[in-house]
């Protein structure tokens, strides 16, 4: 019976597929960021990411909520909107130099931390899969496996990014052809190990 009731779940869990979409939106604002910021126009790429983020997040403001990433990412893109206007420019020569590495880092810290208590794809995942099952092995499992995959492709682009500024003689391999490999396949295994994994999960019959 228990084994019957695994499999009836996994087999539902299985037409629900997890909310890519919205995850993939919800990284917009700092792939934004990632793609308009330099030395001479981060204050631009954080004030665009900012807006991205709010417009993105504006459904869910009106309702009270709000999920962590995106939280995450008005908080900081306010910050340095709020810095860029605040400070000398001579002042934000360090935050001009690692913007990228700093947002890239941020990204992958949100992700390991949420971990501890509640895996930040998760929350993606409950809109498109029935309360009965946000408790269960299978759930728990693929989230906690995508929130890490997520975590480690962010904490190598945040490396990536950074070896840019110290060689620069590479800096279009560590500023875009890798960040944007690793993003290529990130979404590929998002998009992908749900299913992959629920398959295995189904005892044969």
């Amino acid at each position: 019976m228990v084994e019957q009731a695994t499999t009836e779940q996994t087999t539902t869990e299985k037409k629900k597929p997890l909310g890519t979409a919205s995850v993939f939106l919800s990284f917009a604002p700092w792939i934004i960021f990632g793609v308009v910021a330099s030395p001479s126009t981060w204050e631009y790429a954080a004030l665009a990411a900012l807006i991205a983020a709010l417009v993105l997040s504006a459904q869910d403001l009106r309702h009270g909520k709000i999920r962590i990433l995106d939280a995450a990412g008005i908080v900081f893109f306010a910050v340095l909107s709020v810095l860029a206007l605040a400070l000398n420019r001579s002042d934000l020569l360090w935050l001009e130099t690692y913007a990228q590495v700093i947002s890239n880092g941020l990204v992958a810290v949100v992700a390991f931390a949420s971990l501890l208590y509640d895996p930040f794809t998760a929350q993606y995942a409950r809109e498109s899969t029935p309360r009965q099952y946000w408790d269960s092995p299978v759930f728990r499992h693929i989230n906690r496996v995508l929130t890490t995959y997520w975590g480690v492709t962010f904490a190598l682009m945040t490396a990536s990014t950074w070896l840019a500024i110290h060689f620069s003689r590479q800096d279009d391999w560590f500023n875009w052809v890798i960040p944007v490999a690793l993003l290529v396949i990130a979404v590929k295994f998002t998009q992908r190990y749900p299913e992959t994994y629920k398959s295995r999960a189904v005892p044969a019959t």
